[in-house]
């Protein structure tokens, strides 16, 4: 279904979509479980935020919950070197 905000006018081209932005959200925890969430996240070479979504998704996995359209984690740090040695 469409509506008149998501409609271009009659003869207008349309508009591509942008990506979607991730999300910013603030999240208040107790200090002593934020000490041990960034010791865990320190770990697995994580930051705390990125542990925190890869539990929130694999916790909305194992519920059956997570969305189909819910991209890939993405990847973090350097990218990987190009085994062809082109720069």
């Amino acid at each position: 279904m469409t509506t008149p905000e998501t409609d271009p006018p009659e003869g207008a081209t349309p508009r591509r979509r942008r990506p979607q932005q991730r999300k910013q959200v603030l999240l208040r925890l107790d200090p002593s479980v934020y000490d041990a969430l960034a010791r865990w996240a320190s770990d697995e070479l994580r930051s705390a935020n990125a542990q925190i979504e890869f539990l929130l998704r694999r916790a909305l996995a194992e519920a059956g919950r997570l969305p189909g359209e819910a991209g890939p984690l993405p990847r973090r740090g350097r990218p990987p070197r190009d085994p062809s040695g082109a720069p």
